[in-house]
């Protein structure tokens, strides 16, 4: 059997969710960073923490071959990337972020990891 999503029986309808699951997550929460107009800097130290020791686990269960730690990892990144979409964007707002190309790249490689980490979860929740 494949590892990537299209391997499943039902694998072009996961992905398809995971597209539009990761989508609809990005919009919201710019969205309601957009309106809120809350300042969401205080929740950059816990965001580099949280990814650091997301992705030191996330090796860890590469190498000991550790299949729940891996999707507990994916659980991880998924609340991780979200909060650094929330965060990229209001740093975006309020003028905290000068270099946009930077940004750019940085809400870029989170989505792009939002998406897989809902791939990968989908994934094991559709197995029988």
């Amino acid at each position: 059997m494949s590892k990537s999503g299209l391997g499943l029986p039902n694998g072009a309808q996961l992905v398809m969710t995971a597209l539009g699951s990761t989508g609809a997550v990005f919009l919201g929460l710019s969205a309601y960073a957009l309106a809120s107009r809350r300042n969401f800097n205080f929740i950059g130290g816990f965001l580099m923490v949280g990814i650091l020791v997301a992705f030191l686990a996330g090796l860890g269960a590469m190498f000991f071959n550790m299949p729940g730690l891996s999707l507990a990892v994916s659980a991880m990144f998924v609340l991780l990337m979200s909060g650094l979409i929330l965060y990229q964007t209001s740093e975006i707002i309020h003028g905290g972020e000068t270099n946009y190309i930077m940004a750019t790249v940085t809400l870029y490689v989170s989505i792009f990891n939002l998406f897989t980490s809902l791939l990968h979860l989908l994934g094991f929740a559709s197995r029988d």
